[in-house]
């Protein structure tokens, strides 16, 4: 049996208070304030920042509704590559969560990859309030080489970031142990990522509480 709370916080596991304060932080109204195609239109930042990042179609739009219990607080699409900008929403004014244009998408077209990947990558580079980056990678395929150019980026940037497993719904359990321990030492050869692993199913809201306080823990840092 995989112990969800111990990878995603240690071996000294979560404890109730960070649980407890999980669900407090997200019972807060959580709205859409800003979005930006440009980096000159990025908002005045209010407090601290965390960005969901990952390539087109990892489920990023899903895992930010079921965060937030919102059904549509971040648009679904079946089209991959279709957000083409940063979304900002505002978590009970404690926290802000920074939804990131996909990348890697083949069919985008190189001029549209290099505008909205290149507002990416300037936001990450460039704004002292991002506590952290959540890098999302799908459970049920390997990782891809656009998701490694990703990690090297934050490693140069010295961004922290946490790399998450979604859609583990979709993967026998001892194929997602492998995935997990996969995972784990892809984190340890990067100096920028957080020692644990994540792991999420937005359709059966498993990992949703740990992620939570993660997120709490964050917001209160």
């Amino acid at each position: 049996m995989v112990d969800h709370a111990a990878d995603a916080f240690g071996e000294t596991g979560t404890g109730s208070d960070l649980i407890e304060a999980g669900r407090r932080l997200f019972a807060a109204e959580c709205r859409f304030v800003y979005a930006a195609q440009r980096l000159d239109q990025l908002p005045t930042p209010v407090g601290p920042e965390v960005a969901f990042a990952g390539r087109s179609n990892v489920g990023k739009s899903s895992l930010l509704n079921a965060l937030t219990g919102r059904r549509a607080l971040a648009r679904v699409s079946a089209e991959p590559g279709r957000t083409r900008q940063l979304n900002f929403f505002d978590l009970g004014g404690r926290l802000i969560l920074v939804d990131m244009p996909g990348y890697g998408y083949a069919r985008a077209g190189r001029a549209v990859k290099q505008d909205w990947q290149g507002l990416m990558f300037d936001y990450l580079r460039g704004r002292p309030e991002l506590r952290r980056v959540m890098l999302l990678l799908d459970a049920r395929i390997e990782v891809k080489q656009a998701d490694r150019a990703v990690m090297e980026l934050l490693d140069r940037a010295a961004v922290t970031f946490q790399l998450m497993l979604t859609k583990i719904d979709g993967i026998k359990a001892g194929d997602l142990a492998d995935k997990q321990a996969e995972t784990r030492a892809l984190a340890r050869a990067h100096a920028a990522a957080h020692p644990h692993v994540l792991i999420t199913s937005s359709e059966t809201s498993e990992g949703i509480a740990e992620l939570r306080a993660a997120l709490a823990e964050l917001a209160e840092a």
